[in-house]
């Protein structure tokens, strides 16, 4: 790999990321095995404000740029000079897909084989405590001028990638990364392969940690190796800062999906991840109240919930909330009025429900109203029952168990088919105790809509 071509390069940027970000500066510095060839060095008019934090850190600005070429009047040089080379870059992900997406917005394709020289530098030069550009080049005595300049980081990427190839006199190290197979280009600069290889292909969590071993993502999968590696290859920019952030990844198997909705739940209220959105806030729910109003009639509603109240039943959507009302109403013949499922004076005349007994024109007394009233809510108290609900186990000889006691979530478990269990106070035994909250009470209610009572066993 003596006469192998390297293009070292480094870009400055306007700061947005991946996607719409715009080039401002390049530099390529093109390496005939460790020999340097040729060099090209442009500001580039980026057609776009830069942003001032952006200034303060490279000290381009919009008045240095706007006589300079726009990308388009250097991409054939760029594919010229890159042109049977490999790519190589501080970090090359970012790099790479930068100029990569200049030349999509130009309508032309750009491929090229990567080199990151932070995943190099960390298997040839293991053990140090920073592998940034700054840190490799104080600790290794390599000069970096211009920092923040793409030619002052490009040569002393350059140098660093020298000092790479005498510790691979052979070739091992970078044919190995050169490999299809290996994924390493596409992985993010501070991840050990290793961590990729001992994910599992089975349903469970995965938890992505920072450099301090904090968790910082937190996801479910069914085939925990194949959603990982999916984050990247996602461009978006937020995928794109949790790679650059990730620096270990741990898992659990849990057998089945509602196991692993419930532990990521918990992981996510517990850990409460930067890069998590979903469960952070929980959305709106409702429940059917009740009140004595002036007349002393029981007078049911619908109102929002908290999962603090502890409510009969919970609904997610207000509509589930309204029918299961109209569904009272009409089996114990209440008042639509006095459901709060009409706002008028004077006597009912609901659209749906035509059976009430007369209590809004004093057909019927309070007193024996107030009787089918409560045996409403009673319907609605029986609602909390106690049942486990079982699933798959995380070996072919077990089995999970999900325990819901009077209607609160209280955890899960696993059990060994071997064990006869039957009792609540038995799994008991066996249980991971969980935090009953908005999103595990809607996983549960989920799950039970769209299985039904098939997995339900009542204790």
């Amino acid at each position: 790999m003596q006469d192998q071509l390297y293009a070292v390069i480094d870009v400055e940027t306007t700061g947005k990321g991946i996607s719409g970000n715009c080039i401002t500066e390049i530099c390529i510095v093109v390496l005939r095995g460790n020999q340097i060839i040729d060099k090209f060095t442009s500001l580039v008019n980026p057609e776009q404000n830069i942003p001032s934090f952006i200034t303060g850190l490279t000290g381009i600005d919009n008045d240095m740029v706007r006589d300079a070429p726009r990308f388009e009047e250097i991409s054939d040089r760029i594919l010229e000079m890159t042109k049977d080379a490999i790519f190589v870059a501080h970090n090359v992900n970012f790099d790479y897909n930068v100029i990569r997406g200049e030349f999509k917005n130009l309508g032309h394709a750009f491929t090229r084989k990567k080199l990151c020289t932070v995943r190099l530098a960390r298997k040839l030069i293991p053990g140090l405590l920073s592998y940034s550009l700054g840190r490799l080049c104080n600790t290794l005595n390599i000069p970096l001028e211009g920092r923040h300049r793409a030619e002052g980081d490009t040569d002393a990427t350059v140098i660093l990638f020298q000092r790479i190839l005498s510790l691979d006199p052979n070739y091992k190290v970078i044919s190995s990364f050169l490999n299809a197979r290996s994924k390493q280009a596409t992985l993010p600069p501070h991840l050990n392969r290793s961590y990729i290889d001992q994910l599992p292909e089975e349903t469970g969590i995965y938890l992505f940690k920072d450099q301090k071993d904090k968790i910082i993502y937190v996801g479910k999968a069914k085939n925990i190796k194949q959603r990982v590696t999916s984050h990247f290859y996602d461009k978006k920019n937020r995928e794109y800062a949790l790679g650059q952030n990730t620096y270990a990844i741990d898992y659990e198997v849990t057998g089945n999906e509602l196991v692993a909705l419930l532990s990521e739940a918990e992981k996510i209220r517990k850990h409460y991840p930067e890069y998590n959105i979903a469960q952070k806030r929980p959305a709106a729910t409702y429940r059917i109240m009740h009140y004595t109003n002036r007349k002393g009639i029981v007078q049911l509603a619908i109102d929002k919930a908290t999962i603090n109240d502890n409510p009969s039943e919970i609904f997610y959507h207000k509509t589930e909330a309204i029918e299961r009302l109209e569904r009272l109403c009409e089996d114990h013949r209440l008042c639509p009025k006095y459901c709060n499922l009409q706002n008028i004076t004077g006597s009912c005349s609901h659209y749906k429900i035509k059976n009430c007994k007369g209590v809004c024109d004093d057909r019927e007394s309070v007193a024996l109203y107030n009787i089918r009233a409560q045996q409403a809510l009673h319907e609605l108290q029986e609602q909390k029952q106690t049942y486990v609900i079982r699933e798959k186990g995380r070996e072919a000889d077990e089995q999970s168990f999900v325990m819901i006691r009077d209607g609160i979530y209280k955890g899960y478990g696993f059990i060994s088919l071997s064990e006869q269990v039957s009792s609540l106070e038995e799994c008991e035994n066996y249980l991971v105790a969980q935090k009953h909250t908005y999103h595990t009470a809607k996983i549960i209610h989920s799950y039970l809509r769209k299985h039904g009572e098939r997995n339900v066993e009542y204790l």
